[in-house]
């Protein structure tokens, strides 16, 4: 802790707010401070061996987090993306310039986004935010879910489920496997079988309305800003290309 605050430093504003980390939690306050990237940062970026273990972004925000005690695995999903976007900004400043594709007529070309003009997701006022646990009824099968938003540590570990899978040929399930780690309880009934089981088995009218709903409910940075193309306003997903912490390595 010491080193990092050797280094200059901004406190940035959460997409969550801080709602649902609990009062004692220090990123109650809705903000967390990060330092300026270094060349260590860029180190960790063009570690070949923490890219192949899928774990360079979480070894990154590690480094750049000063909030005393936090670690990227504590922060909701959509709080991780606020800090990587406000981290690329301290480190190389807001412009990203990027190639995308016309949908329309397929024509590649490079446009310049500004990721300071990117807002936070604005959250539902009916969903209940004070704990990280969350009730529906769902539309078919009439069950209650009770389920809670993934953090950083959920996403770890769903992505080890997934490769383990792959590794013995077994195929992937992004979908139930994110659903296993989501729902906490059935009909309140907490058993991992029992919630592993209904997954397994839930009609996907109900998987799909489920996953709407935690959609919506979800903190985040919307990374979608509308561009010009063929003379209309056209709504392009921000792409996330090996450029966006590397501004000018096609220089």
């Amino acid at each position: 802790m010491a080193d990092k605050q050797k280094f200059p430093s901004e406190i940035i504003d959460l997409p969550s707010g801080g709602k649902l980390y609990g009062k004692d939690n220090p990123l109650s306050s809705g903000k967390i401070e990060i330092k300026y990237m270094t060349a260590k940062e860029e180190d960790i970026l063009t570690s070949q061996n923490l890219i192949k273990k899928g774990v360079v972004l979480d070894v990154l925000l590690d480094s750049l987090i000063l909030t005393e005690g936090i670690k990227s695995d504590d922060l909701l999903l959509g709080d991780k993306n606020g800090i990587m976007i406000a981290s690329r900004i301290l480190a190389y400043g807001p412009e990203y310039l990027v190639e995308i594709q016309n949908p329309v007529t397929g024509e590649k070309f490079e446009h310049n986004f500004n990721l300071a003009d990117c807002p936070f997701k604005e959250l539902p006022e009916d969903a209940d935010y004070s704990i990280n646990e969350f009730m529906m009824e769902l539309p078919i099968s009439k069950c209650k879910i009770k389920y809670k938003l993934l953090t950083g540590v959920d996403e770890k570990n769903i992505i080890k489920e997934s490769q383990a899978r792959m590794k013995f040929g077994q195929g992937t399930s992004e979908i139930t496997t994110r659903l296993k780690h989501s729902i906490i309880e059935v009909d309140g009934k907490s058993e991992i079988g029992i919630i592993n089981t209904f997954v397994d088995n839930m009609l996907s009218k109900d998987s799909l309305a489920l996953r709407n709903e935690m959609n919506r409910i979800t903190p985040d940075i919307i990374l979608i800003q509308d561009i010009e193309m063929e003379g209309e306003m056209v709504k392009v997903n921000i792409p996330m290309t090996t450029n966006f912490f590397w501004p000018d390595v096609t220089a």
